[in-house]
């Protein structure tokens, strides 16, 4: 019976063990602007940086920000959560990625809550945001501007898997807003603003659903699906050169949206543009009937 107890308290303390986080590691940490990275980044003790706090946050914990402040580009590389909840949290990335996402661990899930991220500086930033690998990543309340390649980058490769949600996001400038780049993506936008980019939501994989989101005066087209589908519900684009366009094997849907002042409506890039008949457009030029069209552009 001894042996047996024995054995059973052995199994439960290596259990408890495995389960603890890592050495040095909380389930939350700090971050301040006035923090040092040799601290614990607890709350009496906060770091400085986001790549100083993460080290010592544990798979799963969330780093949160106690006063306004920059904290820097940062690498995540496992499920984690950083919140700028009740301060102006920052990221300042001129001339590289403000984030890179790449997870290849459980837990898998990466949450970017209320920070802005800014590219600007002496070089413009190259991703607001890039997400390179990782089961789901979640943005929301973010404010990002000044990059060069992109607001938000999903670049998964030929074979990875991923979730997007982004919520409540503002994106200004780049060559895109929403770039997704390849993997087999599902992607979901809801009140989402993307202004003065060369492409607004440009897919070449995976599909991306648009709920109530705003395009307007991007320099090339405000929704492009090149290589995979969109959908856009509820959706305004306005001052664009092209509103929508497709490319041949792509698909993009469109229902109570309305287009209005593009220099082209829908553009002819061979695709399937569809709709429900429930869109309002006006003010535009050209579109549909200043090319021709060679692929299928249905009722509004």
């Amino acid at each position: 019976m001894f042996r047996v107890l024995c054995g059973s308290a052995a199994a439960l303390l290596l259990s408890n063990l495995l389960a603890a986080p890592a050495l040095g590691q909380a389930a939350r940490t700090w971050v301040s602007g006035v923090g040092d990275d040799a601290n614990p980044c607890s709350r009496t003790a906060p770091c400085k940086t986001f790549a100083g706090a993460i080290s010592k946050t544990a798979g799963g914990g969330e780093i949160s920000v106690l006063d306004p402040g920059g904290y820097g580009a940062v690498t995540i590389t496992k499920g984690i959560t950083i919140s700028g909840d009740g301060s102006l949290a920052s990221i300042q990335n001129s001339g590289v990625n403000g984030v890179i996402v790449n997870v290849t661990s459980t837990p898998d899930t990466v949450i970017l809550r209320n920070i802005s991220i800014n590219g600007a500086g002496f070089s413009p930033g190259l991703n607001g945001v890039r997400y390179i690998a990782g089961g789901r990543l979640i943005v929301e309340n973010v404010t990002i501007y000044g990059e060069s390649v992109a607001g938000i980058e999903v670049l998964l490769g030929s074979a990875g898997t991923g979730n997007l949600i982004v919520r409540d996001v503002t994106i200004t400038g780049g060559a895109a807003g929403v770039k997704i780049t390849s993997g087999n993506v599902k992607a979901s936008l809801s009140n989402v603003a993307i202004r003065a980019a060369v492409t607004g939501v440009d897919v070449l994989a995976g599909s991306v659903n648009l709920d109530r989101c705003l395009l307007e005066q991007n320099s090339g087209t405000g929704a492009y699906a090149e290589g995979g589908s969109i959908n856009l519900v509820r959706c305004s684009l306005m001052g664009n050169a092209t509103a929508v366009n497709a490319a041949p094997g792509s698909i993009l849907r469109m229902t109570d949206t309305v287009m209005f002042d593009n220099l082209t409506a829908v553009g002819c890039g061979g695709g399937i543009i569809a709709t429900a008949g429930d869109n309002r457009k006006g003010g535009n030029g050209g579109g549909a009937a200043a090319c021709v069209p060679t692929g299928t552009v249905t009722v509004f």
